[in-house]
Formats: structure tokens, C-alpha cells, sequence
């Protein structure tokens, strides 16, 4: 307990709490423990005057969910984020309203990334999560829109298996914990759709990229980089398969990135060395040992197909040069292929 004087407030700090025992209400229709809403009662009771007046004072906190797994988390934060955010003034306990125009879900969105990440959200940023929130890629002025918690967090997404939210948090999960410095630079464009990548692509030099979160995966993030087909010389883009925060946590986005070495700019010019060499892990020269007598080995990003014509400076199994993937190879369902990138790896043993 501690008094603080400048701001005339005490405050108390529950540093054991646990939760033991839980009674759970019935469920009704499609309601899951992940909606279902707690709060803790906090009271005591004080004396001043010599005992001659006592005070008993209360406060609720405010909404608790209850999870037993970690995969129940980004519905659960839904629900606290839906009930924090739209709470009325004197509404009845846990009362909330079931649509929201979307310029209040769009500050709600702005604010949770930015407060999670650092930089906050661009306006285009916002006009693509309407698109997707309102499952209308080519929505424009949605500010009179009402958008409903099913389709916030209930309803999937079209052609998906997750709902808006998901996919929403666990961008903002992986930017928290792996792409926090790029996005804070500008480096990554990130909402973005395939085809406005596309189109943005076609317009600039070979070896253009850019980054995107993927619509696809959860918590991924692709490269689009554009290129001239050897037989046609006609510009194409082609987009990597999403890394997500499994390869990350082998190997960074911007090792990653200095490993393929036909990327060049930045979208839309900008030399990719300018905006990711100070993310570079620093490659240390000559072959030294571990206290076990053994040397780590390095792991290097390279696309299959890609071969070498050229001399490399670091790493000299990183592919160059691309061979475009057959039809079959690519699928027949996919507007911009998608190729796979592996890990090969630069070692010595003693």
C-alpha cells in the first residue's frame, strides 16, 4: 500500500493473487468461455476521527476472461478490447452494444498497435482493415458503417478460417516481437492487398520489393520483389512464401533479406542497404571456435531455382538468379506465384 502525495492517491499492489476456483455460467447459443466476461470486487473499510466516522468503500475492476490455453487468448483480448472500448455510461454490468460505427474501431485498432509496436496506423492503413473487416476490398467511405462483434471477432473471414481480430492480432503479435524496428522506420508497407502490390510493383525497377502481411497466413509477412522473365522479358512479380514467427526466431527478416541478393530497392527506390544493414547480425570474419570446440553454423535464406552468376561478398551459397517456376510448380489458383525460400547453411567443424 503506498501514498503517493503529489497526486493524493493511494494505491495497492496484489502481487499473489490467484485464481482457484471458477463457476462458469451456461453457455448460450454460440457464446464460448472466451466472451465470457468476470470482474473483481475490491473493498475495505477505513476510520477517521478517532473511530467516530467509518467508511466502507467498494470498486469493481474492470473485465477479467478466464482462459485455460494459450490459443483462447486473441478472442479473449477481443472480448476485454470490445468491452474496455464501447463501454455506454451507466450501462447495466457487461453490457455492450453489438455494432459500432467503424471511425470508433479504427481509433480502438490504431491505439492497440501503437501502444503494442510504436508507430500507429496510416490512413490507407485503416481504409484496407475496413475493406477486410467489412469483407469489401473496394469499400471507400465506410465512416457512417456500423460494423457488428460477429464480424469483428466471430464471423471468418471469406475463404478463411479465422475471423478478423485473429488475423488482426497476430499481425500485431509478430510486429510486436519481430518487426518492430523496420515498421517504426517506414520499411514495411504491410496492408496491403496482392493485387495493389502487384500494380505497385510493375511500375518500378527490377528488383523492386516490398513487404506485406499476408492474407493467408496468420502472423506472416511476404516479400513481393518484381523481375523480368528471362524468355519473355516482360516484367513479373512473385511474392515468397510467408514468414512467420517460427523463421524469424531462426533467422531475422533483415538477414533474410541481405541474403537475397536480387533484391535490390526498397519500394520505391530506396537501396535496401540504406534501410536494413543496421539490422544486420554482423558477420564475424574467419572460422572461430565455441568454448566446446565447435563453430555454430549460419543459417542463409536462398529460393530454390535461384543459381549463382556472379561473385557474392558473404555467403556464397545465396542464389542470384531466379528460373520462374512452372505453372504446375506454382498453382493454378494463385494470381502472383508464390515460391517457397529455404535455409542452407554456411558451416566449419573442428
Amino acid at each position: 500500500m503506498e501514498y503517493h502525495q503529489a497526486t493524493r492517491q493511494l494505491s495497492v499492489s496484489f502481487r499473489n493473487m490467484q485464481l482457484r476456483k471458477i463457476k462458469r455460467a451456461e453457455k448460450k447459443g454460440t457464446e464460448s468461455v472466451m466472451d465470457e466476461k468476470f470482474s473483481l470486487l475490491f473493498q475495505s473499510q477505513f476510520k477517521v476521527g478517532g473511530g467516530e466516522l467509518v467508511f466502507q468503500v467498494w470498486t469493481l475492476s474492470l473485465p477479467v476472461v478466464v482462459i485455460v490455453h494459450g490459443n483462447q487468448e486473441p478472442h479473449a483480448w477481443a472480448t476485454v478490447t470490445w468491452d474496455n472500448a464501447f463501454t455506454e455510461s451507466g450501462r447495466a454490468l457487461f453490457a455492450v452494444p453489438e455494432k459500432v460505427v467503424w471511425p470508433d474501431v479504427a481509433e480502438v485498432l490504431n491505439c492497440k498497435f501503437k501502444a503494442a509496436v510504436g508507430r500507429g496506423l496510416l490512413e490507407d492503413n485503416v481504409r484496407f482493415l475496413a475493406g477486410k473487416a467489412f469483407r469489401n476490398p473496394q469499400i471507400q467511405d465506410c465512416n457512417n458503417m456500423l460494423l457488428s462483434w460477429s464480424q469483428f471477432c466471430k464471423e471468418p473471414l471469406p475463404e478463411r478460417n479465422f475471423t478478423f481480430w485473429e488475423w488482426f492480432y497476430a499481425i500485431m503479435k509478430l510486429t510486436r516481437e519481430h518487426l518492430r524496428c523496420p515498421w517504426n522506420d517506414g520499411s514495411i508497407l504491410g496492408f496491403v492487398n496482392r493485387k495493389h502490390a502487384e500494380e505497385m510493383l510493375l511500375s518500378r525497377s527490377k528488383g523492386t520489393f516490398l513487404l506485406r502481411f499476408s492474407d493467408s497466413e496468420l502472423g506472416g509477412v511476404t516479400i513481393a520483389w518484381v523481375q523480368e522473365d528471362p524468355q519473355t522479358e516482360q516484367k513479373e512479380v512473385l511474392m515468397l512464401q510467408p514468414f512467420t514467427h517460427k523463421d524469424f526466431a531462426i533467422r531475422s527478416l533483415a538477414d533474410r533479406i541481405n541474403d537475397l541478393k536480387p533484391l535490390v530497392y526498397l519500394y520505391p527506390d530506396i537501396p535496401k542497404d540504406q534501410a536494413f544493414s543496421k539490422y544486420y547480425t554482423p558477420v564475424t570474419e574467419g572460422v572461430p571456435s565455441s568454448s566446446n570446440g565447435y563453430v555454430k553454423p549460419v543459417l542463409v535464406t536462398q529460393v530454390p531455382g535461384w543459381t549463382e552468376n556472379s561473385t557474392m561478398d558473404s555467403y556464397p551459397n545465396t542464389p542470384l538468379t531466379f528460373h520462374a517456376p512452372s505453372p504446375a510448380d506454382v498453382g493454378s489458383m494463385r494470381d502472383t506465384p508464390s515460391v517457397n525460400s529455404t535455409a542452407s547453411s554456411d558451416y566449419f567443424m573442428k
